[in-house]
């Protein structure tokens, strides 16, 4: 059986304690609040890995990603090779007003050009002015934290280990080259002397 009233008198009680804590108030424009690393802020652009893919403006689900580039040739890199035409980049945008800040942009790109940046104060009292060119986004770039520190006890990236056994193999064979050199040189110490 319950006694009437008990749900008032917990939700006073719980009023009371409440009422009776400090109060933990942060003095916001004089000191930056402390974000946690992975805050979704705006989007940084790094311009020189877009290769105007435009995967991220395809994938967009609001559709508030502008990008417009032209087609350029760049010559031959040999003699008798064949010019190439590539994508060059003259506009990227982002409506921040339309902009669900779900990440998928970031996610599908494919040469890492967009990273979240922990800014956002980036308030307008006009919303057309929310769509920040690709200036305004590569400023936002240089704020984007340094990613985390892999666990030590993690297996080692796949592109490392290869990069580390070329680099072994390399070092192993100038080793074995140096060592058949001076091996040439102490059997044969009068053909040096000629020389």
């Amino acid at each position: 059986m319950s006694v009437p009233f008990s749900g008032l008198a917990k939700g006073l009680a719980v009023t009371l304690r409440t009422m009776t804590r400090k109060t933990v108030t942060e003095q916001y424009p004089e000191v930056q609040p402390d974000l946690p690393p992975r805050t979704r802020g705006v989007i940084g652009l790094f311009e020189e890995n877009c290769t105007v893919c435009m995967l991220c403006a395809r994938e967009c689900p609001d559709w508030c990603i502008y990008i417009d580039s032209h087609k350029e040739t760049v010559p031959a890199a040999a003699p008798g090779g064949r010019e190439r035409s590539r994508n060059v980049l003259d506009r990227f945008a982002i409506d921040f007003s339309l902009c669900m800040y779900c990440g998928i942009c970031i996610e599908v790109c494919p040469f890492d050009a967009l990273f979240w940046s922990p800014e956002f104060e980036y308030a307008e009292t006009d919303i057309r002015e929310l769509t920040h060119e690709r200036d305004k986004l590569r400023e936002w770039m240089w704020t984007v934290p340094a990613p985390p520190a892999l666990d030590p006890h993690a297996e080692e990236p796949k592109e490392i280990a290869a990069a580390r056994k070329t680099a072994d193999k390399l070092a192993a064979a100038e080793q074995a080259r140096a060592a058949d050199e001076s091996q040439a040189a102490e059997q044969n110490p009068d053909q040096e002397g000629e020389q």
